[in-house]
């Protein structure tokens, strides 16, 4: 139905959601952990507002029913606001049905932009952003590249909420190698405690081009947490954490440990289970290598 730039990444809760590619790649694109957007035909350029026009009359004209849009590529909050504003408004112009519109989102395109006009864009469907934080420990933060720092990342999620948005934060589990996982995990529970998300999710860092930039980064060797070493740094987030009802889930691909609830009131439950991991592994499900991906 659309032409895609591929590749093309969404996140696994908007399985069912028309992707629109707003945007191609990332804006940033120097994260020493992500290779999402390193293709060459992935270099970063906005899409014209006429061809996301056609795109969305292509989908009113389909014959399916979209209940649900996610803006793509990586980085679409770095357009302008009359830019998303326009996209938001063909969207109701042509597919009325839409309930919900989101994206993933750096915090420094938040930042740029008025809690006044967030919640313009929330009024007109954009209620829900990705947001990469990674890690909330500033050492690991400038070690990965990421361009963010803890405070950069709790005033973007302050400024979401000021508007009425909800934010889906993702925290990557191992990001610190062996030498910086305590302090990573703390620091990245210390920012979540801060901004109490709608949503926190992990994922395990994963380099299927390789690890050299990370290498490069952490003194000559990035070395990742073992299975033991992850869910040891998982256990310190989670003891950590002091949150009222964000909803959790660890059910990506790349985790070995499934964990699903709602923090506060699973924290109990998590812990054990996580303690289980740890000490009696044949007692839970675990995902085996094979089973575990992108």
């Amino acid at each position: 139905m659309l032409n895609y730039i591929e590749p093309v990444f969404r996140p696994p809760s908007e399985w069912q959601s028309l992707i629109l590619q707003v945007t191609n790649g990332c804006s940033w694109n120097h994260c020493r952990f992500c290779d999402m957007y390193t293709a060459p035909q992935k270099k970063f350029r906005a899409q014209k507002l006429d061809k996301i026009e056609q795109d969305i009359i292509a989908a009113a004209t389909s014959g399916q029913t979209f209940r649900r849009i996610f803006l793509a590529d990586g980085d679409a909050m770095t357009l302008p606001f009359k830019r998303l504003e326009a996209i938001c408004l063909l969207i109701k112009e042509h597919l009325p049905q839409v309930t919900r519109v989101s994206s993933y989102c750096l915090p420094r395109n938040i930042n740029n932009k008025t809690v006044e006009e967030l919640a313009c864009l929330k009024a007109l469907g954009l209620s829900l952003l990705y947001v990469g934080c990674e890690s909330g420990d500033d050492e690991v933060l400038q070690r990965v590249n990421k361009g963010e720092t803890f405070d950069s990342s709790l005033a973007a999620l302050n400024k979401m909420k000021a508007a009425g948005m909800k934010s889906s934060v993702m925290i990557l589990n191992g990001l610190g190698g062996v030498a910086l996982s305590e302090q990573h995990a703390v620091g990245s529970a210390k920012l979540m405690n801060a901004a109490q998300p709608d949503y926190l999710s992990t994922l395990v860092v994963s380099f299927p081009l390789g690890k050299q930039r990370m290498d490069d980064s952490f003194e000559g060797s990035f070395k990742l947490p073992d299975q033991q070493g992850l869910f040891t740094e998982m256990l310190c987030l989670v003891e950590h954490l002091e949150l009222n009802k964000t909803i959790f889930r660890s059910d990506h691909a790349s985790n070995y440990l499934v964990l699903k609830g709602v923090l506060g009131k699973d924290k109990v439950a998590f812990i054990e289970q996580i303690k289980a991991a740890l000490v009696r592994p044949e007692t839970i499900s675990l995902r085996q290598e094979w089973q575990r991906g992108l």
